[in-house]
């Protein structure tokens, strides 16, 4: 059974042509409209929305139904434009690499290939076991940094207060032989601090190769590792 939210759909139509009718007179706080600035607002909006799932013909119908009242389109159409001001004033400072990085990452070959979990975890403070803020954290091999899977995923990376302290990491996919083939792989995160010590742990990730690159992350992909408690110098 598939389980869809028809709003993706709804809410990235919405923002193509609003930003189409905006560069009809493109005012001049629309500094960017860039696949990665839309991605952003895109999320912006779906994140601020209630989901519409469907698992069936009838369900679709429904809700293709729901979709076409007045006021839902007024509510997403007020939150796309204030998303695109948000983002065009608040650009990340590698929003264009994204962008250049999605284009060429379409244009990558495809095939069987090691595809990783995201990697999850969280630094804590060893003397009150809170979350610590502003420590850097990095995962290796034995060949050095891990190259991540775009460049939206920093490594070394940091925690925020807005995000408690936790991070994460999505290594870039590595190209198998043919499917069904599986390997562990050794990975080593380090974090540290200033004025604390730096802890280290070690993870071993077993993966048996998919017959093709996987390009979206979902939550059922994912690996959470144990804190990281860094003390005090």
């Amino acid at each position: 059974m598939n389980v869809h939210n028809l709003m993706e759909e709804y809410v990235a139509e919405r923002v193509e042509e609003t930003y189409a009718q905006l560069n009809k007179n493109r005012p001049e706080w629309l500094t960017c409209d860039c696949e990665s600035c839309r991605l952003d607002v895109t999320s912006y909006v779906l994140n601020k929305v209630h989901p519409h799932y469907i698992v069936s013909g009838r369900g679709a119908i429904y809700t293709a139904q729901t979709l076409v009242d007045k006021q839902l389109s007024a509510d997403v159409d007020a939150l796309v434009m204030d998303g695109i001001r948000k983002v065009a004033t608040n650009l990340r400072p590698d929003h264009k690499i994204i962008a250049v990085q999605t284009i060429l990452g379409d244009q990558e070959e495809d095939g069987p290939s090691f595809n990783f979990p995201v990697i999850t975890g969280t630094v804590l403070n060893g003397a009150t076991f809170e979350p610590l803020v502003n420590a850097s954290i990095e995962i290796k091999d034995k060949t050095g940094l891990l190259q991540m899977q775009d460049s939206s995923w920093s490594n070394p990376c940091n925690t925020f207060k807005s995000t408690n302290g936790t991070f994460s990491f999505w290594p870039k996919s590595i190209t198998a032989g043919r499917g069904n083939i599986c390997k562990k792989f050794h990975f080593t995160i380090t974090a540290s601090a200033e004025g604390f010590s730096t802890a280290t742990q070690g993870i071993d990730i077993d993966l048996s190769s998919d017959s093709s690159k996987k390009k979206q992350f979902g939550s059922t992909l994912s690996l959470k590792i144990q804190d990281l408690i860094l003390f005090k110098n």
